[in-house]
């Protein structure tokens, strides 16, 4: 009976699942999402340690408050990973839990990144704004609905993968399967920001040039080099300043170009 109670059930998995939706509530300068994790993280000990005498208890516990800090939606597999070797790994030899939690860290919030926050994300953001500059109500609900369905998806089921393969998710033929989906990924996302950009970005240059009779409309004749160049500019521009001030200054460089469109209208340099 002991050993039994002492096998993580999916009961187990599923309330993690359901406390990491809080797991960045807590983050903090000191050990970022250590608490948070520590927190999804409860049930799990409580399966492992909860015939164990107190200072195991207190010591697992110690061992999960330890600095950690990923992408949210990586944290979930990196629970079902950590969960994995913590049932499978004796009391002396704990200091592999926390070396390959650490190791994790890094590599699987690119992951994260790149699927998640610039490839998912904008994809809903270009979807919902879309429908939102058209006067739809729609816009926002449907960019809500569509980020959290992967959202979601991606926590609930990466607990459980993470469980289930454990250590051999991030090594061998595993890892090339997470290169491949962040590789494609990152392609998807290049593409809707490609085509966002053209369909967004719109910038009509009225300006002209009159020699005699004939005339020099500068719109027209950058269209035929090369369609959309001062939308793309002016994106490459606007990005390179938010990179270099690491967004910093985001609030500043909208008013400056909303001051700056208004005075070359104003002008008749934009129409």
């Amino acid at each position: 009976m002991s050993e039994q109670k002492n096998v993580i059930t999916k009961q187990d998995l599923n309330k993690v699942f359901w406390r990491m939706q809080l797991l960045n509530v807590t983050n903090n300068f000191q050990s970022m999402q250590a608490i948070g994790f520590l927190s999804s993280f409860v049930p799990v000990l409580k399966r492992l340690y909860g015939d164990k005498p107190k200072d195991l208890r207190v010591k697992a516990m110690k061992r999960h408050l330890e600095f950690f800090n990923s992408h949210v939606n990586s944290d979930a597999l990196i629970l079902g990973i950590t969960a994995a070797i913590e049932e499978t790994t004796d009391e002396n030899q704990k200091d592999t839990v926390t070396g390959i939690k650490t190791g994790l860290m890094g590599p699987l919030a690119g992951l994260g990144d790149s699927i998640l926050k610039f490839t998912w994300l904008p994809i809903c953001g270009s979807i919902g704004a879309t429908l939102a500059l058209n006067g739809s109500l729609l816009g926002p609900i449907l960019m809500f609905f569509l980020y959290n369905i992967v959202n979601i998806a991606t926590k609930y089921y990466g607990i459980h993968l993470g469980y289930k393969k454990g250590i051999d998710l991030i090594e061998g033929s595993g890892s090339q399967v997470l290169k491949r989906i962040a590789n494609m990924a990152n392609v998807v996302g290049l593409m809707v920001i490609g085509a966002l950009i053209a369909s967004v970005v719109k910038i009509n240059v009225v300006a002209k040039i009159t020699a005699g009779e004939n005339t020099i409309m500068f719109q027209e004749m950058f269209d035929k080099v090369m369609p959309g160049l001062f939308s793309l500019l002016v994106t490459f521009l606007v990005y390179k300043i938010l990179k270099k001030n690491n967004g910093k200054h985001a609030p500043l460089i909208i008013v400056s170009i909303m001051i700056l469109s208004i005075i070359l209208t104003m002008l008749g340099v934009l129409g």
